[in-house]
């Protein structure tokens, strides 16, 4: 199962899909969910929503946001490099040097101006090279307003993977396998969000529009075991996390026992996440017509909004026994 994940994750990793632009990953995603659910619509905003019908005749939201970090060209100079902007968290330090690619196939590349030039560098002194020499060459291959993103390349460290886009499209792998076998007397509506990385937008009018009694989001969370990090309990190899809070959302005691209880019950080796910034899909179906109990299982992830975001596949199948053994109790926590 671990290499069958594990090519899954390259293959969602390696598709194109910023906030804004998600519909090729979008049709991945449901192309990888429809033998295994009973209906797929793509709402407005382009977040795809899996539907498979139980009997209780309650509905639980299972949640993974498929949209990544980019960068929207701003203007194109007479020489063809492009300054941009950046769409969602973009660290500065992160982004100089790297390769990137726009959802036409046109490559490139970041660097800095070289003229009176301090660290740490902005973005507002940076630029793209895709290899042109005046602005109508350029113009032939890009235009602003076109999004691009860090170039993937996928690296294999046997149990651990890095890549860019694993935020949060690991979340997504572990959502497809979920649906592959749940078993849930519950309607699943099993959905890929959009625009998480612009404000949870894509959540928003998905749980609008779903109204689940139960939400259950997946995302990644920082990792606090690389060297003279931040004081926190995330790591690498320890398992799911349960969210406790973050800077937009705190769940509830019943939600958190509960999760706990589920835990222990089916033996799966859990941590607990807090983390003092941040946030997730999971405030945007909390307080959604009159207030949903919901959860986050969260991914510890080095390196988050990089290139080279890093991951334990031992935390994601183990993840994807939590959120099933969640979601297939047949008592929830929504009193």
């Amino acid at each position: 199962m671990m290499n069958e994940f594990k090519n899954t994750v390259r293959e969602v990793t390696a598709v194109y899909g910023p906030s804004g632009r998600e519909k090729k990953a979008g049709e991945l995603l449901a192309g990888l969910i429809r033998p295994y659910v009973d209906e797929i619509v793509t709402d407005p905003l382009g977040s795809v929503i899996g539907v498979k019908r139980g009997t209780s005749g309650k509905k639980i939201m299972l949640s993974a946001h498929m949209d990544q970090i980019g960068l929207i060209v701003l203007d194109i100079d007479e020489k063809g490099f492009l300054r941009f902007a950046p769409v969602g968290g973009i660290n500065p330090e992160m982004t100089i040097g790297r390769e990137v690619v726009f959802e036409n196939g046109v490559r490139g590349v970041i660097y800095r101006e070289e003229k009176d030039v301090k660290p740490p560098v902005k973005l507002s002194k940076m630029f793209i090279d895709i290899g042109c020499s005046t602005r109508e060459e350029a113009e032939g291959h890009v235009c602003v307003g076109d999004i691009c993103v860090y170039a993937p390349h996928f690296v294999d460290m046997g149990s651990r993977v890095a890549c860019c886009a694993l935020d949060d499209r690991i979340c997504c792998a572990i959502l497809v396998e979920v649906m592959k076998s749940i078993a849930s007397p519950h309607d699943i509506y099993c959905v890929f969000t959009a625009q998480e990385e612009v404000g949870c937008r894509g959540a928003l009018a998905a749980a609008y529009s779903v109204d689940p009694d139960f939400g259950i989001n997946l995302d990644v969370t920082a990792s606090a075991d690389t060297p003279e990090c931040d004081p926190m309990p995330m790591k690498l190899g320890a398992g799911p996390a349960i969210k406790y809070m973050d800077d937009s959302a705190v769940i509830t005691k019943p939600v958190i026992e509960f999760m706990h209880a589920v835990a222990q019950k089916h033996g799966i080796k859990v941590q607990n996440e807090i983390l003092p910034y941040g946030g997730t899909d999971t405030w945007a179906v909390q307080p959604m017509r009159g207030g949903k109990a919901a959860c986050c299982v969260s991914v510890a992830t080095r390196y988050i909004h990089s290139a080279i975001e890093t991951a334990d596949l031992t935390d994601c199948l183990a993840a994807v026994s939590f959120v099933k053994a969640l979601a297939e109790e047949k008592e929830l926590p929504i009193e």
